[in-house]
């Protein structure tokens, strides 16, 4: 879906005027939405802050806080056992490792000297104070879709914490890669400055989630092909893509039937979203901390709003079509069948039926079916459990597999389950497996 220009929502807007008894509704939701969502947000957390004890805050922090929430800040600013927000994670990508930084109240490290406008500067922009470009491993081209008044609440909230007196590491990328101003570049092909614009012939739902998944929630940095040069084409948008380096498959999010939402319920996109598993499968990998961290706090009525948004994302490729089931030597479909029935049917069930809702159905999932291979055979490798959320406080785990089965055997079981039961997947190779179990574990 491509994102609306300044120029075309002006556009609408004097067609609205020229149309008033058609679209008043339209435009009264639009208003309602910019002026209540935020407030909406800010009332749950209130309340939740509230039974924690927390009620001594200012409602502008409590905001922040569970703004803060939805756009995960806490898994890149916080290293592993280090202080919140005190930053150093490393990144690794293609061009070298990036060095997240220290984003407390801090006055020498951190930003306890930078002022709101700072801070929505940066969100804006995507510059620091000083006028140094950002890497675009934080997601600048979502973020400055973020509006003044959640800015400044975030901003509120990140200055209330405690200063964590922790240097800045400096990042160790590459030469030509640590030339900042080549990002002048890459901005100029994948960064649009400018506020998130509401739609005004959609509903205030809509809008709202379009707003959280386009803006905050960034999805499309993981969710959209990225290129050798590390952006992303707005025709890719939401249609999924590799993980650099993670070696993790983000599916698409479009109304793909192969491979996206297209016949997944609202329920179910709320069910996988909020608390980690749903009818349709669960989460795992770098999703399963998008979901520990943020999703599972928002509200009911926000992640409702991203599964509607969601659902109306169309097929940018709806040519493509399931065809039969791939052809599949006998001897390697017999032997994954074998590894099949002895490890793995007490769970998933003998023909791929699964047990809702602990252990997700292996038939018809598109997870399994998709093109890329690459989720399914790192989950029998490497087994993994989705999140533990407020929604599932007990979540069912599945073994690594990685000490029992060699390549060939791993290959023809993940084989057996990408085309037995009329799945339409393709067959994997020895090769394949063997490249992905030195793929890191996070």
């Amino acid at each position: 879906m491509k994102t609306l220009s300044f120029r075309s929502v002006n556009h609408m807007r004097r067609a609205v005027r020229m149309t008033i008894p058609v679209v008043a509704g339209a435009s009264f939701a639009l208003a309602a939405w910019v002026l209540q969502a935020p407030l909406a947000a800010s009332a749950h957390a209130a309340e939740t802050a509230t039974a924690t004890g927390a009620y001594t805050r200012p409602a502008l922090v409590v905001r922040g806080e569970y703004l803060a929430r939805a756009g995960d800040c806490i898994a890149c600013h916080t290293a592993p056992r280090g202080k919140t927000f005190g930053g150093g994670l490393a990144m690794e990508t293609p061009f070298g490792t990036l060095y997240t930084p220290n984003i407390s109240p801090d006055n020498e490290y951190g930003i306890g000297k930078w002022t709101a406008d700072d801070f929505f500067k940066m969100m804006r922009t995507g510059k620091n104070p000083d006028g140094k470009l950002i890497y675009p491993a934080m997601p600048i081209a979502q973020y400055t879709k973020v509006t003044r008044e959640d800015s400044d609440a975030i901003f509120a909230y990140l200055k209330s914490l405690p200063p964590v007196h922790r240097p800045n590491r400096k990042h160790e990328l590459r030469f030509p890669f640590n030339q900042r101003q080549l990002l002048l570049g890459w901005r100029s092909l994948y960064f649009r400055e400018g506020e998130f614009q509401p739609n005004p012939a959609r509903s205030v739902e809509w809008n709202r989630g379009a707003y959280l998944v386009e803006g905050l929630g960034h999805c499309t940095l993981c969710h959209t092909k990225i290129n050798l040069i590390g952006g992303s084409w707005k025709s890719d948008q939401f249609a999924g893509g590799l993980i650099p380096v993670q070696n993790w498959y983000a599916p698409s999010l479009t109304s793909d039937k192969d491979g996206g939402l297209g016949d997944w319920s609202i329920k179910d996109i709320v069910d996988l979203l909020q608390a980690g598993n749903s009818d349709r499968g669960a989460v795992y990998g770098p999703m399963a901390e998008v979901t520990y961290h943020s999703l599972q706090y928002m509200t009911d009525d926000d992640v409702k709003a991203m599964a509607v948004y969601l659902k109306t994302l169309p097929d940018n490729d709806p040519g493509r079509k399931s065809g039969p089931p791939a052809t599949v030597e006998p001897a390697i479909f017999e032997n994954g069948q074998h590894i099949y029935v002895t490890r793995c049917a007490t769970c998933h069930g003998e023909r791929g039926e699964g047990k809702l809702q602990h252990y997700p159905p292996l038939a018809g999932n598109q997870s399994i079916e998709m093109d890329s291979a690459v989720n399914a055979i790192r989950i029998v490798l490497n087994g993994g459990f989705p999140p533990c959320t407020r929604r599932n406080t007990e979540p069912y785990g599945m073994p690594p597999f990685a000490q029992n089965l060699n390549d060939a055997d791993a290959a023809a079981v993940v084989t057996y389950i990408r085309t037995a039961w009329g799945n339409h997947g393709q067959p994997v190779t020895a090769r394949q497996v063997n490249e992905l179990r030195k793929a890191p574990l996070h």
